[in-house]
């Protein structure tokens, strides 16, 4: 069955968005190595969740902080923005939509992310 495997964020620092992730949103890192000279595959998921991000830095068509949209999908979306609040992240605030429960925010590098708890999963 066909599906997303792995959607890549474009960033300037792949450890501090890597921290980002994993520390605020619930990420773990799933793979580390080297590329080649000068990339790294840095891969992160979630969970049992079959979708991962790659953190990249090497596409010159995709520069760090030009993902909009980029919908994560967590259990607690009121917790969660408390806690990046908390750690000096700017949020939006937590509402309700058709769709789910969500708010908005971004990475260090500037991309945007939704926040939610989808209504499909409720």
């Amino acid at each position: 069955m066909p599906g997303v495997a792995v959607v890549s964020v474009p960033v300037t620092d792949q450890d501090k968005a890597a921290a980002f992730y994993n520390e605020h949103l619930g990420f773990h890192t799933i793979a580390d190595v080297e590329m080649g000279p000068g990339m790294r595959w840095l891969q992160l998921g979630w969970n049992d969740q079959p979708t991962s991000l790659t953190l990249v830095t090497w596409f010159d068509r995709m520069p760090a902080g030009s993902v909009e949209g980029l919908v994560i999908d967590v259990d607690a979306p009121d917790a969660c923005q408390a806690k990046l609040v908390a750690a000096g992240v700017e949020c939006s605030d937590v509402g309700d939509e058709p769709w789910g429960r969500a708010f908005t925010c971004r990475d260090p590098d500037g991309n945007g992310l939704v926040v939610a708890r989808l209504a499909s999963r409720s």
